[in-house]
């Protein structure tokens, strides 16, 4: 079945201005990246290009026939110019007061789609709006809206390469775990392990490495941490792997970074094989409630589900600083191995795997 993007046109292909209407040619500008991006998708991809459109931006509204639609003519005309044409165009012309079902988030404009011919859940709205991501639920796809995370580039690494989701539930007789991660989010996390120094450590991974990370660990804490704080490493390293899917386009390698009195260094290789390398040493038993010892069966435990080659030290005197340096060079190195080129969309390997 055939796969649609809908795309908005105001704030989405075209810069919305503050008054929201694009009703003359000084207003006239294109959103950065969009040309090369549809120009990509339309390359690329087997989507259908559909514009979905309110008339409000264009200044349409003065114009009853779409002849006389001169700014919107020009962008259509730019457009084809670099090879992005529109499978369709459906623009409602009626007002809010109107609330027509016509206008989004309505989909009386778009019942053509929704017999069962189309791929709607494999399908996207492209908008600015939250109107846009509700017509997305009206319709049964999913929506990308633009905002600072999501920029056309990003956007178009998506629709073209896919999401990088990935959630791994991992149940035994000492833990019950759920990891849940997107490796393109913007680093939210939620974390509850139930040890809070370590939830502090799991969120720096999140934050620094800018993805999305949940985790919920019910471990046998009344025996000790050990097997909260392995499983728990074993199931996101399970997870960062099957997120990564065939690892098509992505950096591959990754940091040091500095953190007041220590240096912490992390490099790693999503090559397929697992190895850890560990050079910290801690004088207290703990920080928190998190034995010291644990740090680096996590990381252990971590690498060799991820199948990863992972090469840690860490130089100073405060052990809170040392060990959330490495928690956070970790993260930067995590986001600088998984960054993704769509352009250069190949196996990172001579072998031709990994």
């Amino acid at each position: 079945m055939k796969r649609v993007l809908f795309i908005d046109r105001d704030g989405t292909i075209l810069e919305e201005p503050a008054d929201e209407q694009i009703d003359s040619f000084e207003k006239f500008r294109f959103l950065p990246g969009v040309i090369t991006s549809l120009h990509f998708l339309r390359q690329h991809t087997d989507y259908e290009l559909v514009m979905v459109s309110n008339q409000d931006g264009l200044g349409t509204a003065s114009y009853p026939e779409e002849d006389f639609w001169p700014t919107h003519n020009l962008m259509l005309q730019v457009l084809e110019s670099a090879g992005v044409t529109f499978d369709a165009i459906h623009i409602d012309r009626s007002f809010p007061e109107d609330n027509l079902p016509t206008r989004k988030p309505g989909t009386a404009m778009l019942t053509d789609y929704m017999n069962g011919a189309y791929d709607l859940a494999n399908s996207w709205v492209i908008g600015d709006r939250a109107t846009d991501a509700q017509l997305a639920v009206n319709l049964g796809c999913k929506s990308l809206i633009l905002n600072e995370q999501y920029n056309w580039e990003r956007i178009t690494e998506i629709l073209f390469a896919g999401e990088r989701t990935a959630e791994v539930v991992r149940k035994t007789h000492e833990t019950d775990i759920r990891v849940w991660v997107n490796l393109d989010g913007n680093g939210k996390s939620q974390i509850n392990t139930g040890l809070g120094f370590f939830d502090h450590m799991l969120e720096q991974i999140a934050k620094h490495g800018m993805i999305d990370l949940e985790i919920t660990c019910h471990g046998d804490l009344h025996v000790d941490e050990h097997h909260t704080i392995e499983d728990t490493g074993l199931a996101l390293g399970e997870c960062l792997r099957k997120a990564l899917g065939d690892k098509r386009g992505i950096e591959r390698y990754g940091y040091c970074l500095p953190m007041d009195d220590c240096l912490c260094q992390v490099a790693l290789d999503f090559g397929g094989r697992p190895w850890l390398v560990w050079d910290a040493m801690f004088k207290r038993e703990r920080v928190g409630e998190m034995p010291t010892e644990m740090f680096l069966h996590f990381f252990k435990s971590l690498s060799d589900s991820a199948l990863m080659n992972l090469n840690i030290k860490a130089e100073g005197e405060n052990e809170h600083h040392k060990i959330e340096g490495i928690f956070k060079a970790f993260a930067r190195s995590v986001r600088m191995a998984v960054r993704r080129d769509v352009t250069h969309f190949h196996l990172p390997s001579s072998k031709g795997v990994l």
